[in-house]
């Protein structure tokens, strides 16, 4: 009984019973808003009992209130099994050899119909059994890292990874592609940026926004790109492919310290932040929007630097912050603070004290702008500069979650300040830039004549 009803209880139960339906039939449901066809699902344990579960043809899901059923008939039985086999990776000599790292998140999941979430459960192995199209790129080698969601990634991660990435390069692989939920992708983004230096081949991140068993999803052609690009692509930097528009015209490469996730939930969710993307990817062609970027190169040599100090903090200053936020974090024995301030690099006089007392006790505060374009000034206004006397250091323009994985990478190879900000201020992979290009910065404000016109002109 339980193995027929899986998950079911109370009233969805009794109208399981009542109709004679299995979980995993072929079902059909008139209720008082309509008739419904497709495969009755497992229903989540912490999920309430007055609905059904129903995937409809189209691949989605839907919730049917038990209180508006009429009638409800079983018309076939299959039951199935949400997992992709793993398949052995074709090789072919005249192709690059690439080495896809799992992490885990969305890329590389599954729906857990026990829980109703999505878990991080598929191999690399199973997603070339998903996406076949990856064997006409390159010779794939897979191994899987981590199998966490983006969000439980951290320093020990970003080390083991660096170091994995470093002896695959070592062993002569042409390309690097790394599985990653989409949520912190930015911050290990910036962290193999600083970690991974001088690589000779591409190190790419990606992710998907939509699950795989969505019709939506954008899990096997984000990683058909990225594979393409680690394959194909003269940019031997650390980036993240993921959609350009939202649309599956494109994909874009974006540079690991100047990208950020800026929508919870569009397919095209990454953007280059105060500067442009480096290249466009397609299925079909790799096209450069910058000139500017390191080169692939034949010889094996890289520098990995896996270095990480984890008392390191963002702060998101507010109205009205309390000097408790700054002085708590100096009494748990934090040795840096990022803070993201207001405007040219702002905050309240209330924690003037309170910072002061931190970098008496040693403490490196730096100050990025929480408007993400532009650059930090200090010197404009009297409340920057006497930031800036009580020892907070401009960090140009970083963007605040690169400053603070840069600190943290910074304080885990020394305690002398000094030296801290000079690792800092001294751009290593366009964490800082000399300027903002000048198409580097564009939100468009819907609804207005001009932007609407040019809508108009484009696929969103």
């Amino acid at each position: 009984m339980v193995e027929i009803f899986k998950g079911y209880k109370g009233a969805a139960l009794e109208a399981l019973k009542k109709f004679n339906v299995r979980v995993w039939s072929e079902t059909h449901i008139a209720t008082m808003r309509g008739e419904f066809a497709g495969i009755l699902l497992p229903r989540s344990e912490t999920d309430d009992d007055q609905h059904l579960v129903l995937k409809l043809a189209n691949g989605y899901n839907i919730g049917i209130a038990v209180s508006t059923i009429l009638s409800m008939e079983e018309c076939g039985y299959k039951e199935a099994h949400y997992k992709i086999p793993e398949k052995e990776f074709p090789v072919s000599k005249d192709k690059p050899y690439i080495k896809l790292f799992g992490t885990g998140g969305t890329i590389a999941s599954r729906l857990d119909y026990r829980t109703g979430a999505v878990i991080p459960a598929f191999s690399p192995g199973e997603l070339y059994g998903a996406v076949p199209e990856l064997a006409d790129i390159c010779n794939l080698t897979t191994e899987k890292l981590f199998a966490v969601f983006s969000e439980n990634m951290g320093p020990d991660q970003y080390k083991s990874l660096a170091v994995a990435i470093g002896k695959e390069i070592e062993k002569g692989i042409d390309g690097v592609v790394i599985g990653h939920g989409t949520d912190t992708m930015h911050h290990t983004a910036s962290a193999l940026a600083f970690m991974v230096q001088n690589s000779p081949v591409p190190v790419i991140m990606v992710g998907s926004q939509r699950s795989s068993d969505r019709p939506s999803s954008d899990a096997a052609l984000n990683l058909i790109h990225a594979t393409k690009a680690a394959a194909e692509s003269d940019i031997a930097e650390v980036m993240v492919c993921m959609f350009g528009p939202t649309s599956d015209e494109y994909g874009l490469l974006h540079l690991g310290t100047r990208v950020r996730k800026m929508h919870s939930s569009y397919r095209s969710t990454f953007r280059t932040v105060g500067d442009i993307p480096l290249a466009m990817v397609d299925r079909n062609t790799i096209t450069p929007l910058k000139n500017n970027y390191n080169r692939r190169r034949k010889d094996r040599n890289v520098s990995i630097q896996p270095y990480f100090e984890e008392k390191v903090a963002l702060v998101y200053y507010y109205p009205n912050m309390q000097p408790d936020m700054i002085d708590s974090l100096v009494e748990n024995g934090y040795r840096g603070i990022v803070i993201a301030g207001t405007g040219l690099g702002h905050v309240n006089k209330p924690l003037y004290p309170a910072i002061e007392r931190a970098t008496r006790a040693g403490v490196a505060i730096y100050m990025t702008v929480q408007t993400l374009w532009g650059y930090v000034h200090m010197f404009v206004y009297d409340t920057g500069r006497d930031l800036m006397s009580k020892g907070v250091i401009p960090a140009e323009n970083m963007l605040p979650e690169v400053a603070y994985i840069k600190l943290g990478w910074a304080l885990g190879q020394t305690e002398d300040l000094e030296k801290v900000k000079e690792i800092m201020l001294t751009p290593i992979c366009s964490e800082i830039t000399e300027r903002e290009t000048p198409n580097g910065y564009l939100i468009l404000q819907g609804g207005v004549p001009e932007v609407e016109r040019f809508l108009k002109t484009i696929h969103k």
